[in-house]
């Protein structure tokens, strides 16, 4: 897999300035989601993000890179085993993801995020579907089939 950067997103002690600093900046489209105190940032193009509050003390304002990889854990493992220090472990984010934050042996930070696949189509939606489709190719069928003339009818017998 290539690993290109999937997503930035900005830690913020103020993140309602910083959203009303960034929209007089920027033509993004902002979606609070506030299950999760978090804002989406849409960018019209590109890699997208978000904003959040701080997740722990003396964390500093920041924006944080992820990079797209296909096992979080693994990488994440790879990581420390070359020095850096992990600061968020694997974290499941819902039912789309999971991510994990490093600071390498520099001092930089950098995220790395997992897409989970999409759910498979379970064998009986498969299957109620192709049952509901059966009858429109009979349907079908029928209808491009030539008409056959009708059998002649026996005269009845005259008792005499």
């Amino acid at each position: 897999m290539a690993n290109p950067f999937v997503h930035v997103e900005l830690s913020a002690d103020d993140v309602a300035a910083a959203k009303k600093f960034y929209k007089s900046v920027f033509d993004w489209k902002l979606t609070d989601m506030p299950a999760m105190n978090w804002t989406g940032i849409d960018v019209g193009g590109g890699v997208g993000g978000g904003m959040g509050p701080k997740q722990m003390p003396g964390q500093p304002t920041t924006w944080t890179a992820y990079v797209g990889v296909d096992d979080v854990k693994k990488t994440l493992a790879k990581a420390q085993k070359a020095g850096a220090q992990i600061i968020v472990p694997y974290m499941p984010v819902g039912e789309m993801g999971a991510l994990g934050v490093f600071v390498d042996p520099q001092g930089a930070t950098l995220g790395v995020w997992q897409t989970f696949a999409p759910p498979k189509q379970t064998a009986p939606k498969k299957a109620a579907a192709k049952k509901a489709a059966a009858p429109k190719k009979a349907a079908a069928k029928k209808a491009a089939a030539p008409k056959k003339a009708a059998a002649p009818k026996k005269a009845a017998g005259r008792k005499k």
